[in-house]
């Protein structure tokens, strides 16, 4: 049993021994590595605030760029309707130019009908009065007896010049 049982010299001996260890402990290392511990928390807490810091950050570049990327799409929006718009601007400015030269070129085309109609009826009166007078000049030049020999000869006369 002596050996589960110890004896009271061995404990009195591992209590000094234990209490010198505490002190060297104590007086040269427990020191030094409190300092480290408290070293490394300070490094660990500086750390998770820079984290904390970077995170805020980015959550303000994420508005800002979120901020950036609608007035973008507003700014493009825009244009787009402004540009929607001068095209429909252009495209009823040529639709109407393109109406108003049609009729200009109508009007224009009435006109050389007119001038073309006047012209040949100016003509027309023009061969009939050639007509009419070599018709006068003949029966003029001939002189017939009756009024019905006249009528036949005027028929005569106007079926041979068919109203070039």
């Amino acid at each position: 049993m002596e050996l589960v049982k110890p004896a009271i010299g061995l404990i009195f001996w591992m209590c000094v021994t234990f209490s010198i260890l505490l002190f060297i402990l104590t007086k040269f290392a427990w020191k030094p590595i409190l300092a480290m511990i408290k070293e490394r928390e300070q490094t660990i807490e500086n750390s998770l605030n820079e984290a904390n810091k970077a995170r805020a950050e980015m959550s303000q570049l994420v508005a800002k760029n979120e901020e950036l990327l609608n007035l973008a799409k507003e700014e493009r929006n825009k244009i787009l309707h402004e540009a929607k718009e001068a095209a429909e601007k252009v495209k009823t400015d040529i639709v109407a130019r393109a109406q108003k030269e049609a009729e200009e070129k109508i009007q224009m085309s009435f006109r050389e009908i007119e001038i073309q109609k006047k012209a040949a009826i100016a003509e027309i009166k023009n061969s009939v009065g050639l007509m009419a007078l070599e018709i006068a000049e003949k029966v003029i030049r001939k002189e017939l007896k009756g009024n019905s020999e006249q009528v036949e000869f005027v028929n005569k006369l106007a079926k041979e010049s068919n109203l070039n």
